[in-house]
């Protein structure tokens, strides 16, 4: 009797449905054309499963390759028999470099996901009072549904920015972790698949002990290297100059509130940078920070004095708000001007986009709206050929899943490692080092591929927190 591959798969599962009416399997099925195949196959199959039952060994023996094909289909089935529900969202706050706040979204098959929001105050009550009751007795499966539905019902908490933004970022991660532990895939196959097996980070440094001091750079510059991770750029505070030099601004021109910049202050700025070219070498990359400090005729100023070091980018040169004025600064420059931490969503993005304000939108992938949102950012970005890169104070959890959006980029160029503390890459169970030679290799491995460790975890609870409390 010929048999194809469906029904093949459907006599290794047919006891499944035993007992279960058609009617009642479309009912509780997704509407998904191989599912849909699967009904229909099991329909037909009542003769096969007779000829199954009798020497179900030998049957598995003729088919040999096809039973392979069919593994994608036993976990449609089961998809059928079930539809996986959310039944708790967890949220804890560890302190590393800042407050992380992680998420867990619990199911009722005992799968479970993780994610991160962005850090800061609020984000976990909004996850615990606002968004988790909205979540209970979903299908995890629906994320973009269920991040839309999240906004959709916390518009008077501040829907389209903000710490709402924020912890509901956090929630579609876990989703996405979770979606893939069901799923048996990575998080980057969910995405559209990926451009890249690995990604390229940056090292983002504080300010050295004494800015005024040429040595206090090239020292920082030579820790930086010496580093295992082996990175291959870098990003210095160019903007933390002025004031670690006048802590007190009593310097003439100095004010703590005015957005300016002194000659003296582009003299120092400049020659630090100076140094640091001059310590990694004429081809290495380095960004250099702003802090949205400035205003727009001191920054150009600033741009034009740095241009002969040819740095990787400037980094946030005006405030946020003016994407006129931040399109003033990049039309003067022949730096590359990154920027885009500080918005939400693709219509946070929209206007600095279209009107070509910048060389690179700088997402915070956690922040401005999580791991498909960010795509879309990125995908607007790319209609008008500026690339993206990743702005990145997370811990592990959140790096890890901004990592698998960036892979699913196209013109993704490189992710920031920010802050540093010795136990961070301890926070997780990777397989393996976390980087290699600067980079980050997406594993093959359901959802984020990691796990918490809980005794790192809990030695770093904010004070005040438990245990997924």
């Amino acid at each position: 009797m010929k048999t194809n591959k469906v029904s093949c798969f459907s006599v290794r599962r047919g006891s499944a449905f035993r007992g279960r009416s058609p009617r009642n399997w479309e009912e509780s099925a997704y509407n998904d054309s191989v599912r849909t195949k699967v009904i229909l196959q099991v329909e037909r199959s009542h003769e096969t499963l007779a000829i199954a039952r009798r020497d179900r060994r030998k049957f598995l023996k003729t088919i040999g390759a096809a039973a392979l094909f069919a593994q994608p289909y036993e976990r449609a089935a089961a998809a059928l028999r079930k539809k996986i529900r959310i039944t708790d969202v967890k949220c804890m706050i560890v302190r590393g470099t800042w407050d992380w706040n992680l998420i867990k979204i619990e199911t009722d098959a005992g799968l479970y996901g993780i994610g991160e929001a962005y850090w800061g105050p609020g984000v976990k009550d909004l996850v615990i009072r606002q968004l988790k009751p909205l979540l209970i007795g979903q299908d995890p499966l629906n994320v973009d549904k269920l991040y839309t539905w999240m906004l959709m019902k916390s518009a008077g908490a501040g829907a389209i920015g903000g710490t709402t933004v924020t912890a509901a970022s956090g929630v579609e991660i876990a989703l996405w972790d979770l979606a893939g532990r069901i799923l048996e895939t990575p998080v980057c196959n969910l995405l559209g698949g990926r451009f890249r097996d690995k990604v390229r980070f940056y090292r983002t440094l504080q300010v050295p002990p004494n800015v005024n001091d040429r040595n206090s750079w090239r020292e920082q510059v030579r820790q930086a290297k010496a580093e295992k991770w082996k990175w291959t750029a870098f990003k210095f505070q160019g903007d933390g100059i002025p004031p670690n030099a006048d802590p007190r601004y009593q310097e003439p021109g100095h004010d703590p509130f005015a957005r300016d910049l002194t000659n003296k202050d582009i003299s120092r700025i400049v020659t630090a940078m100076e140094t640091v070219r001059e310590e990694l070498g004429p081809e290495v990359d380095f960004a250099i920070e702003c802090h949205w400090r400035y205003d727009t005729n001191e920054v150009i100023r600033l741009a034009k004095a740095l241009e002969h070091l040819n740095p990787m980018w400037l980094e946030d040169p005006v405030p946020p708000e003016n994407t006129d004025a931040m399109a003033r600064v990049s039309r003067a420059t022949n730096i590359p001007i990154c920027t885009g931490e500080n918005l939400y969503g693709r219509q946070g993005f929209r206007t600095l986009i279209q009107s070509q304000a910048c060389a690179g939108v700088h997402i915070d992938i956690p922040k401005s709206g999580g791991l498909l949102e960010s795509k879309r950012i990125s995908d607007l970005a790319d209609l008008y050929y500026i690339w993206t890169a990743a702005h990145n104070p997370a811990s592990p959890i959140g790096t890890i899943a901004s990592a698998h959006a960036a892979a699913s980029m196209r013109d993704f160029r490189i992710h920031e490692l920010a802050n540093w503390v010795d136990w961070w890459p301890e926070l997780v169970v990777h397989e393996g080092p976390i980087w290699q030679d600067g980079y980050l290799t997406i594993q093959d491995k359901p959802g984020l591929g990691i796990e918490i460790n809980p005794d790192v975890a809990r030695a770093h609870l904010m004070p005040g927190e438990t245990w997924w409390g």
